[in-house]
């Protein structure tokens, strides 16, 4: 029988009835403003009863909930209030649980995290503390299933923490937490006052500036800009009250901040992916054009993919690249396949694809050998995908570039995507996302509060049949 750590704080920090705990929780997030803009790797948010701070906590949360279906771990780090602990410390639990159900602990990033001294197993730790316990609601509404890997932080030194959210970093599917209230118990002018000061640190990604009377949860927070500054992050806040300013009387406040932390690559992506793919392109589009029609005529005599060789190839087209390959005959399309996410070097994707847009397509016949005369061959390779925000169908498509985006969507266990290119067909974003609808399979005007959209951009290689030398050196 799997072992539980129960909540220690429903009915009090939060409501303890479970419908009622979705819709406070619900509620705060539909206050909270949305802000456009790439997702966040960490959020910094409080842990005081959510009278006095869940209206802040929302304003991070609400920054991840494009994240649902994607975050599958989080890393969830607090301070104690109840129980001395010398470093970091993980249950020995197998859930977690609240109002709104359980919550399952990832042994594996435990294991990972107790490979170093300073993380132990310490149950104490965890029994009555609040610090943790309070985000999990918030986390439950915003990404539904994930698991958890919760951690109490004592006595530590900034770089210990770091080294512990390093180690379970990971990739998209995990999100960090860092837990934090602010001044404790000043008169509200006094609190604005060094809550001003701990904000300027936190946004400067200067632990060195956070001293103890400034944070609970400083020794967590120091253990995340130590991180953040090293990875190059951007930091914003995006909520700094005090319990005057929600639910209290303001002689004696707390004050709460909410910050969102976004890896340097999700800002400048965009822009480096263009001027590296064109670049790219330019010296080896040629190439991988011939390889996409030699795949296909391989494919013609033999029925499969060129099987393609690393070390035929220059570095840069071997790396990981993601590409649709397009094939038109008489302006008309003749075949589409590709990948959305780079899983395989450039060169090998661009090969697998070119032979199933001829061959596997499921809306086209086979290519035949008489076809190839005019045809002309496109390669298009895809950035990383960012995930919308958005408030409704209207906000969303006011978000879209057309002529510049390509978009996926996802509702109801249905998905769908066209590449930038489709502008061309469908140059209006009302016309461009109802079509998209319906290629997913659902109807032009639907929508639903679980509706999931991500963009991307393309840099593209085309050339007809006749003008591609299928014969050519390779890179």
């Amino acid at each position: 029988m799997a072992s539980l750590r129960p909540p220690a704080v429903a009915g009090a920090f939060y409501p303890g009835d479970a419908e009622e705990l979705d819709a406070a929780v619900r509620g705060y997030l539909a206050e909270a403003a949305p802000s456009h803009g790439p997702a966040p790797k960490a959020i910094i948010a409080p842990h005081a009863g959510y009278i006095y701070s869940g209206a802040v906590a929302a304003c991070a949360y609400v920054r991840v909930l494009p994240l649902a279906g994607t975050v599958k771990r989080v890393v969830l780090l607090g301070p104690c209030h109840k129980t001395a602990v010398r470093g970091l410390a993980l249950p020995s639990v197998d859930a977690f649980a609240t109002p709104l159900g359980n919550i399952p602990i990832d042994k594996e990033a435990c294991r990972v995290a107790l490979k170093f001294p300073q993380v132990s197993v310490f149950d104490a730790a965890h029994a009555g503390e609040h610090s943790l316990e309070v985000h999990l609601p918030f986390l439950q509404v915003v990404l539904g299933d994930f698991s958890l890997a919760p951690l109490v932080v004592g006595e530590a030194g900034a770089d210990e923490v770091a080294q512990v959210i390093e180690a379970l970093w990971g990739g998209p599917e995990t999100l960090i937490v860092i837990s934090t209230d602010l001044s404790h118990f000043l008169d509200y002018a006094a609190a604005r006052r060094l809550d001003a000061v701990t904000c300027k640190a936190i946004e400067d990604l200067n632990p060195e500036g956070i001293g103890r009377e400034q944070a609970c949860g400083r020794t967590p927070v120091k253990g995340m800009l130590t991180l953040a500054r090293r990875r190059g992050m951007k930091i914003a806040a995006v909520d700094v009250r005090n319990s005057g300013d929600t639910a209290g009387d303001k002689s004696r406040v707390v004050g709460y901040g909410s910050w969102v932390l976004t890896e340097a690559a999700a800002i400048s992506g965009e822009d480096d992916f263009a001027a590296h793919t064109q670049a790219l392109l330019k010296a080896h589009g040629a190439t991988l054009l011939r390889l996409a029609a030699a795949s296909i005529e391989h494919g013609l005599t033999h029925g499969r993919p060129l099987a393609t060789k690393a070390e035929d190839y220059a570095k840069e087209p071997g790396g990981q690249g993601a590409c649709f390959v397009t094939l038109y005959r008489g302006g008309r399309l003749r075949g589409c396949i590709g990948s959305l996410e780079a899983r395989r070097p450039l060169f090998e994707d661009v090969a697998e694809n070119a032979f199933a847009a001829a061959f596997s397509d499921p809306r086209f016949p086979r290519l035949t050998a008489e076809e190839t005369a005019g045809l002309e061959l496109s390669v298009s390779v895809l950035s990383a995908r960012t995930p919308m925000r958005f408030a409704d169908e209207a906000d969303l498509l006011s978000q879209l570039r057309p002529g510049v985006d390509g978009l996926v969507i996802e509702d109801r266990g249905k998905r769908a995507l066209f590449l930038p290119s489709v502008w061309e067909q469908l140059p209006a974003p009302e016309a461009f996302f109802g079509r998209l609808k319906v290629k997913a399979g659902l109807a032009a005007d639907h929508w639903s509060d679980g509706f999931k959209a991500g963009r991307f951009v393309t840099c593209e290689v085309k050339a007809g049949w006749s003008e591609i030398n299928t014969k050519g050196e390779t890179i």
